[in-house]
């Protein structure tokens, strides 16, 4: 699994390099070359500013998170999923200490908390990768990434932040078609995933 990762990040590696190579090129040819280094620049100095938002937004959240989780409140919360959970979740769920960060990482999206979701996420394939080869996926693994992913939010809390940086004066306003496309998506995904399991083992 964590091979696969690292390919993965190579490989984003050698297209983030062709993609400035490439622009680097055509500005040569085309005599924009001062159109790209102010681009850069000006790219650079928005990126900054954008980190230093997105990290106050993300100590805040992970800050409430964390409240949430010593209160028992995000207990609570994945109790109510865990039913359903089950049934997708057919092995891991006989891990407890996996599907308490399966539980908690869902709880955490649906709230449209990635950012605090994310160490539960690896916490949780971490675990159910337990017992398989370091190049082995299992059908709970594939499922859980295909839910993350496409992933249901109720509140898109890091988009709505997003969008306020930006000058948007109503964040909140594409809640309902966050809602349609998450829902669609996340079926979608399942179907598939769960389908083409389903063709592995046959």
């Amino acid at each position: 699994m964590f091979n696969l990762a690292k390919g993965g990040n190579n490989l984003l590696s050698y297209i983030f390099v062709f993609m400035v190579v490439v622009s680097i090129i055509c500005s040569f040819f085309t005599g924009s070359g001062e159109v790209l280094s102010q681009s850069m620049m000006d790219g650079a100095s928005s990126a900054v500013e954008l980190l230093f938002m997105m990290s106050g937004m993300m100590c805040l959240w992970s800050g409430v998170m964390e409240v949430a989780r010593e209160s028992k409140l995000t207990e609570k919360v994945s109790m109510l999923f865990a039913p359903l959970l089950r049934l997708l979740f057919k092995d891991a769920h006989k891990n407890e200490k996996a599907f308490s960060y399966i539980c908690m990482n869902i709880s955490a999206n649906l709230l449209g908390l990635g950012n605090a979701a994310t160490p539960l996420g690896i916490n949780a394939m971490k675990e159910m990768n337990v017992g398989l080869g370091e190049d082995e996926v299992s059908d709970d693994m594939v499922t859980f990434v295909v839910m993350n992913t496409a992933s249901l939010q109720l509140l898109p809390t890091t988009v709505a932040v997003l969008r306020s940086s930006y000058g948007c004066k109503t964040p909140f306003d594409i809640i309902f078609c966050v809602w349609i496309t998450s829902v669609v998506a996340l079926f979608v995904g399942l179907f598939f995933a769960k389908t083409m399991c389903r063709g592995k083992r046959i």
